[in-house]
């Protein structure tokens, strides 16, 4: 089995293609549509990339997968499964406690449906789906956002925002819905119960202290050194740690589209009658700081 990755510099994602070269059966994991909110236009300058690898390797693409509704990019999953013919999007099946939670942000609509069916396939813990000889079994790990999964695919582990490099930590917990409480268990009462030598690779890397890019680590790596959470942490260590942490963060600078168009599968929304699509900004009061 391999893996590919891709790296989007202007959100520090990293796209996955994996790949059996027997078969040339693959998955494709968190794909990065580009978007400029300055000029609030997009073009598909990542997405080229991934298509061109599977085009030129000839591979199969099954399975869109993603890890959650992420809130720092757009995904570029709908334009994928286009080009790609036979392929579906996947996502875990707690995407409806997302949707619901922004429904409300977003005032969407009765239409807007709440029970993740703009997505393909949705997966409980433990479900495994197929794509060809690839098998990809789903665990549950909340924390970052309620619908957080990662996809265990043989000894490889693609944990989203559950786990970054050692050096990074873990994701924030403060998007609605989201716990620290959570995360904890997810990472210690599943992710560290896997066996120390299963690789993970995680979405973004943010490159601290000026380091190269780095994407893989492992999941003995992660316990003995992950500097946030690790084998040693307790849970109300870092139940302390993260929420006090949280709150020194800003929103991610691409929150607002990317989560609108994410919980609907990364569908844009549906042109008005001047052919042209509309996202929707709210705007709200900023909270005093009491500080």
């Amino acid at each position: 089995m391999n893996v590919n990755h891709f790296f989007d510099p202007r959100t520090y994602t990293l796209t996955y293609v994996v790949w059996d070269e027997t078969t040339l059966d693959s998955v494709i994991i968190d794909p990065v549509l580009d978007y400029d909110p300055a000029s609030s236009t997009y073009n598909y300058e990542s997405l080229e990339k991934v298509d061109s690898f599977i085009k030129g390797k000839k591979l199969k693409t099954h399975l869109i997968l993603e890890t959650h509704a992420h809130a720092d990019h757009l995904t570029g999953a709908q334009e994928l499964k286009k080009r790609l013919p036979g392929s579906i999007i996947v996502i875990g099946k707690r995407i409806s406690e997302v949707q619901e939670a922004f429904k409300v942000i977003y005032n969407l609509k009765e239409e807007f449906k709440t029970d993740g069916s703009q997505f393909d396939k949705v997966l409980a813990e433990g479900e495994e789906i197929s794509a060809g000889s690839i098998k990809v079994k789903s665990i549950q790990t909340p924390g970052h956002t309620p619908a957080c999964c990662t996809y265990l695919i043989e000894d490889m582990a693609f944990t989203g925002d559950a786990l970054f490099m050692p050096d990074y930590g873990v994701g924030r917990c403060d998007f609605p819905k989201g716990s620290a409480e959570d995360l904890f268990d997810s990472v210690h009462e599943k992710l560290f119960k896997l066996p120390d030598s299963t690789k993970v690779y995680t979405a973004h890397d943010y490159m601290p202290n000026d380091r190269p890019l780095r994407w893989e680590s492992t999941i003995g790596e992660q316990k003995k050194s992950n500097i946030h959470l690790n084998a040693s942490t307790t849970k109300e260590e870092f139940v302390a740690f993260r929420t006090s942490r949280d709150k020194t963060l800003n929103a991610p600078k691409l929150l607002l589209p990317s989560i609108e168009v994410n919980v609907d599968a990364g569908r844009l929304p549906k042109p008005e009658d001047n052919g042209v699509s509309y996202l929707k900004i709210p705007v709200t009061a900023a909270k005093a700081n009491k500080n």
